[in-house]
């Protein structure tokens, strides 16, 4: 049984807010208004990660809260490690997401070679999940630094950065739809490209009118994005449950069910 969600509409949007809301969350840590530094907030997050991995991992089914709490907690951690290595550790935004992009391709290459399946909603062993968080902790790292290097490397600004990535990802639905590009293969491209999109749409929001953004505050977004995201889980937790009842035939309250040896209980519509 795999503990991954289907990938789907509500799928994409959950996690470009988490994604978003991990930048916004370690800026509020690392920068303004705690200023706890990189370095310091980088291991404060890696074991919020850990307990909520560990949690993950023990658990026997997908739950919506767990799975994205862990999300969110390697949007967070890689945030801050990405800053950490491009600004403090002196790497530079093209260095940063150019070691990381290395790192990514053979964390992607080692686990084909492993044997263990790609296609995350079939993913159901450990090994498999381990190196589906592995990935996941290493492109959200990569997202940070891909963000900080389009909109400030290569000077594009973080509003033109967005609608850059945007594209990138109607390209990639559009190749879903009319092309027969493997759908592994284009699965892992926009998993990989929803961090730097939501990192660039986060500072164009956040950060100062003075640096190209709309000055809105960290703590602001910080708090609408959390907002949001508690929303979105929340409906799909509650989703999930209903379909969960459903598919083990548990019926629904309220009525009379037949209740025979191998007859699924009617499920309202």
């Amino acid at each position: 049984m795999s503990k991954l969600p289907m990938v789907g509409v509500l799928f994409w949007t959950i996690k470009i807010v988490a994604t978003t809301l991990g930048e916004s969350a370690s800026n509020f840590v690392s920068m303004a208004p705690l200023n706890l530094g990189y370095a310091t907030g980088a291991v404060i997050f890696l074991v919020v990660f850990a307990l909520t991995l560990t949690v993950q991992l023990r658990i026997d089914r997908f739950q919506p809260v767990v799975f994205w709490s862990v999300i969110l907690t390697t949007s967070i951690v890689g945030t801050a490690m990405s800053d950490f290595m491009n600004r403090t550790a002196g790497l530079g935004y093209a260095g940063g997401a150019a070691v990381l992009t290395t790192l990514l391709v053979l964390v992607l290459i080692g686990w084909r070679a492993t044997g263990q399946t790609m296609d995350v909603e079939r993913i159901a062993t450990t090994k498999g999940e381990i190196l589906y968080w592995t990935a996941t902790l290493v492109s959200n790292t990569l997202g940070t630094s891909s963000g900080d290097f389009l909109s400030d490397g290569l000077g594009i600004g973080f509003r033109d950065s967005a609608l850059v990535l945007s594209g990138a990802m109607l390209l990639i639905l559009a190749a879903h739809y009319f092309t027969p590009i493997s759908g592994t293969v284009l699965f892992w491209a926009a998993y990989v490209l929803t961090r730097p999109l939501g990192a660039v749409a986060e500072n164009a929001v956040e950060k100062p009118v003075a640096q190209g953004g709309l000055g809105v505050g960290t703590t602001i977004t910080s708090g609408v994005l959390l907002a949001v995201l508690v929303m979105l889980v929340g409906y799909q937790q509650l989703t999930h449950q209903q379909k969960t009842r459903t598919s083990e035939g548990v019926p629904p309250t309220g009525g009379r069910h037949d209740h025979r040896p191998g007859k699924r209980a009617p499920s309202r519509r």
